[in-house]
Order: C-alpha cells, then sequence, then structure tokens
C-alpha cells in the first residue's frame, strides 16, 4: 500500500505553490518545499512515525501534517484553496508560466484558466504588456499544446502507487490493476482493477476516503474519480474467468484487434468471459491458456501494444525480457552533498538492503551552480566511499558524477579529472531550446568525450511539465554506438526518459543501455521498477543494460 508520505508532500507542495501566489513570503515558500521534499524522501511511514523526527520539518509544519493525517487536509490549505480560483492554480500547470506571472494575468486581465490565456493570445491582448513578448507567447502557446496532450493523464508512479492503495484497501478473493498501466505505459489515463469476490466489495469501493465522486456504479463495474482526480473502473469477474478478463483489458486496442483477427480465421469467439468454440470453452480460467490456444506463448502485458508481438509469438521469437531481479546495481544516484536529501552512507546502506553487487553515487558536478559543488568536496565525498566500502565486502561502492553537457558539448572538468571518477553520467540540465542541428551536435560531442560512460535523461523531459528536445535522435544513438557510451533509461516516473519508442529505435543502432533510479532519496531507489517497464516495452533483454552485467564486465566496459 502507498505511503502516506506522497500525499502528505503532494499537500505540502500545493500550499506553497498556492502561498507564493498569494504573495506570500519567498523564505517560508522554500521552507514548505523542503519540508514536502524531505516527507517524500523520507525512508518510514510518516503516518506510523513522529512527524517532528523528519529533518526540516518544524513544529508549524509538523501541526498541519499532523491535522492533515487526520482529516486529509489542513486549515491554512483550505483556505488558500478559496483565494485562488481552480482555473488559474491549472495555468500554473502550463510549462514556461510560473506562479507570479499566472496570477499576474489573472489580476490585469481576468485570465482565469489555459483556455482563457489561449483566447487572450489568439485576440492579441498580451501584446504589449511587460515580460510577455513575441517568444514567451510562442513558449505559453506550445506549453498550452503540451497540457491539452496530457490532459488528465498521470505519470505512472502516480497511478501504480494509487492503485496499489486501492488494492491494498479492498478484500477481494483475487484482485489485480490491468489496462494500460500493466503494461507500464509511461502515462496513465485511468485505472483498471479487476476483481473476484461479492457484490458488497462495490459498496465498501464507493465508500473509501479516496473517493471524490462516483461517475458510474452496477453490480458488476463501479468507476469513480479519486480524489486525486484520476478516474478508476472496478470490475467484478467470474473467477474462472479472470485470465480471459485480464486479457482482455491489458492489451491495447490495436493487440486485442489484431488477437481476434488470428481468433475470427478459426471461427472461434474471443471475450472477457473466455475463448469459445461454439458453446464450448477453449480457454478461461488462465492467460497463458488463451494465448497457447491460439499457437504461441504468453505475451507479456509491456509487449502488448501490437507493434510486432503477435508475429514474433507466432514465430517464437519473443525477446526474453529484462526485469527488476536482472539488475545487479544502480549507476546514478544523488546524495545531500547536492540536490539529494539522504546522507552518503544512509543511501549506500540502502542500496546493500536491495542486494546490490554495486552501486554508484553520482552528484552533480559544478557546472551546475546552485548545488555548489566543487572538486574539492567531490575528492572529499571520494574518501568517504572508501572507508565505507570496507563496511560492504559484497558490494562495490563506485565514486561517479552527474557531468552537465554544455551548450557546445563540453562537460565540467578536464579529462584529468574525469579519469579519477569511476563512472561518468553527461546530462543536459540547460539551454533546452536549442536548435535541432545544435542539440544533435551537443550530444553527440559528449559521446565522443572518452570519460563520458552514460548519458543520463537524453530527452530532458519532465512529462507534463517540460518538453523534450529536438534532436536527430538516430545520428545520436549512431554515435553512441560507435562510441559505446550507453544511454540511460532514467526510471523517475517524471522522466521515463529515454521513451520506450526511442529506446527500440536506440537498439537497432548497438547501443547499450543503463536502467538507473535518479534516486534522491531511499525511497527513490525503488523507482527502478518503471525504468525496466520502459525497457520491456522497448524489447530489451538484460544483455542490452550494462547494469545487468557482472561487476567484472561492467569495470570493463567503464575502463576501471
Amino acid at each position: 500500500m502507498a505511503r502516506a508520505n506522497d500525499a502528505v508532500a503532494a499537500a505540502l507542495e500545493e500550499y506553497a505553490e498556492l502561498f507564493a501566489m498569494t504573495g506570500g513570503d519567498a523564505f517560508r515558500v522554500r521552507s514548505y518545499q523542503k519540508a514536502a521534499k524531505a516527507i517524500a524522501g523520507f525512508p518510514e511511514d510518516i503516518a506510523a512515525t513522529a512527524v517532528r523526527s523528519v529533518p526540516g520539518v518544524g513544529e508549524a509544519i509538523a501541526k498541519k501534517v499532523e491535522e492533515f493525517l487526520t482529516r486529509g487536509s489542513f486549515r491554512q490549505l483550505d483556505d488558500l484553496r478559496g483565494k485562488v480560483p481552480e482555473g488559474v492554480r491549472r495555468l500554473t500547470r502550463v510549462p514556461s508560466l510560473g506562479p507570479k506571472k499566472a496570477v499576474f494575468l489573472f489580476q490585469e486581465l481576468g485570465i482565469d484558466s489555459p483556455e482563457a490565456l489561449a483566447e487572450a493570445i489568439g485576440q492579441g491582448r498580451l501584446r504589449g504588456v511587460k515580460g510577455f513578448g513575441p517568444k514567451t507567447e510562442a513558449n505559453l502557446l506550445h506549453g498550452l499544446e503540451q497540457l491539452e496532450q496530457a490532459g488528465a493523464r498521470v505519470d505512472i508512479g502516480t497511478a501504480m502507487d494509487l492503485a496499489e492503495q486501492i488494492i491494498a484497501s479492498l478484500d477481494a478473493e483475487r484482485i489485480a490493476y490491468a489496462g494500460s498501466l500493466r503494461r507500464m505505459k509511461e502515462t496513465i489515463g485511468d485505472i483498471d482493477i479487476l476483481a473476484v469476490g461479492p457484490e458488497s466489495l462495490m459498496d465498501d469501493f464507493r465508500g473509501m476516503p479516496y473517493v471524490a465522486e462516483v461517475i458510474a456504479s452496477g453490480e458488476k463495474k463501479t468507476s469513480v474519480r479519486t480524489t486525486q482526480g484520476v478516474q478508476v473502473d472496478l470490475r467484478l469477474v467470474p473467477a474462472a474467468s479472470w485470465g480471459a478478463a485480464m486479457q482482455y483489458f491489458t492489451g491495447s486496442k490495436e493487440h486485442n484487434v489484431h488477437l481476434r483477427e488470428l481468433v475470427v480465421k478459426r471461427g472461434w469467439k474471443l471475450s472477457e468471459y473466455g475463448l469459445f468454440d461454439g458453446d464450448r470453452v477453449i480457454a478461461a480460467e488462465r492467460e497463458e491458456d488463451v494465448y497457447e490456444a491460439l499457437g504461441m506463448p504468453w505475451i507479456p502485458p509491456t509487449l502488448r501494444e501490437d507493434g510486432g508481438e503477435i508475429d514474433a509469438a507466432l514465430a517464437g521469437e519473443l525477446p526474453d525480457l529484462v526485469t527488476v531481479a536482472d539488475l545487479r546495481g544502480d549507476l546514478h544516484t544523488h546524495t545531500d552533498l547536492t540536490d539529494g536529501i539522504a546522507s552518503l552512507e544512509e543511501m549506500v546502506a540502502a542500496a546493500a538492503a536491495r542486494g546490490y553487487s554495486y552501486y554508484a553515487v553520482t552528484d552533480h558536478a559544478p557546472d551546475l551552480a546552485m548545488q555548489r559543488m566543487t572538486l574539492e568536496r567531490a575528492l572529499e565525498q571520494r574518501e568517504r566511499l572508501r572507508r565505507l566500502q570496507a563496511d560492504y565486502p559484497d558490494m562495490r561502492l563506485l565514486h561517479g558524477t552527474e557531468l552537465n553537457i554544455g551548450p557546445d558539448g563540453s562537460v565540467d572538468w578536464p579529462e584529468e579529472v574525469l579519469a579519477g571518477f569511476d563512472v561518468c553520467v553527461a546530462s543536459v540540465h540547460s539551454h533546452f531550446t536549442q536548435s535541432r542541428e545544435e542539440m544533435t551536435r551537443r550530444f553527440v560531442a559528449a559521446c565522443e568525450n572518452p570519460q563520458v560512460h552514460i548519458i543520463g535523461h537524453p530527452t530532458t523531459r519532465r512529462i507534463g511539465r517540460r518538453p523534450p528536445v529536438d534532436a536527430d535522435w538516430d545520428e545520436v544513438f549512431r554515435a553512441a554506438a560507435r562510441t559505446g557510451t550507453a544511454l540511460e533509461i532514467d526510471s523517475a516516473a517524471e522522466r521515463s526518459d529515454l521513451p520506450s519508442d526511442l529506446v527500440r529505435r536506440a537498439r537497432h543502432h548497438g547501443v547499450r543501455f543503463s536502467i538507473d533510479s535518479d534516486a534522491h532519496s531511499v525511497p527513490g531507489l525503488a523507482g527502478q521498477r518503471f525504468g525496466v517497464g520502459v525497457a520491456q516495452r522497448g524489447w530489451l533483454n538484460a544483455d542490452d543494460v550494462i547494469n545487468t552485467w557482472p561487476l567484472e564486465r561492467l569495470l570493463d566496459f567503464l575502463g576501471r
């Protein structure tokens, strides 16, 4: 079941945003943002521990958290929600439009929603307004397009937490999520949950505290909107039809249509109740039986997008997909030396508890000035890591760095300094609007740097907040394959970067990958499961991923 930490952190983030929008003191805004980050990264469930034991949570914030845990909100948050219209709050979700500009547009021009902003731009009402020149208008229009495309979709981390919370809250004989969440899509529109149990399960579901609105209700299906705004559909299915139902409600529309074409050719019928020859049940209770009856092995849910998986299954050529169990380590993580919230010792201990064979700490390099990194601080960390190694004989500790790829493709430190690091991840953190040609040259230059081992979160996207950069990805992939540079699948749910379609393209060029958590806290280490989902959707096997390799092979790849 999802921890209360995430809901508490979201409430504090919302309060900080609303406080900033209403002219609140910047210092207090930052204190609430820091507290939200600390609580989200706290390894224990905040509902089962003393709130004041969380570093960075003072008395005033602790009282608000305690009230939130009691009734799902706190008074000051309720007050601010009443002062800022919902539409204005939605304005802040337009990429490139911050809280101050959103409030300015509302107060000065009466723009109270993204829809009103689009209309105002179309009418030319922003022309001549200070701070809203032609380039800003163009960026806002692009941001509005992104927001519309995202719609009501949420990232997979948000959806998974919610689905697991719901499943844990219901006392069913059998229960599981299906749909796009089971296919591990990077964003989820709504959540499908199947259950075997009594009809009273629907009453239990409707009465849960996470339900904000009942959209539709029946004996076999209930649809609700949760307090997070996500639609969840709960269906009761017969135990004897469980496998057929899971198959039917998991595959994409295109996958299921392709499958039904095979069924029709045989004169059979396939539905959520089973595979039938007339009235005879051919398969129903197990998913595997449905696929086997059609002459193919079980197709993993992450492949069910009609991207060639049915033909591959019929030919006996399905990939042996990489799994979480295949991962032997994590090559991109952070500590409180830069923007993480856990100490080096805490992160290393948590990595050891996960049974890793190796673990890399890769705090930011100095060109990301806000992190205040210096070579002296990096070397001090290296010495601390060396001393820690004696306590972890079964896990190799690697000292790394996350470099910044500059506009010209250069990175923070000279080659002789970089040679002292075990792992160098290089990422784009600025100048996101460079032209396609400039961005391509930038990545190719980073790949050609002999000290760069991994390109971190390559498209730089933040789902729903920042679009991917524009580059000739095939040219980048050719450079990565030629230079032996791995591309990262950043597992952070708001990144999922590289996206699965680009992963599959990169694999065809012979690129290797690293599935990393990019964890900034202890709980963040568990996020690798989302990166594995992306990798599976990109048809990767374990050998494609460098952090499934034995230590000796990995060290050889790193030149160490």
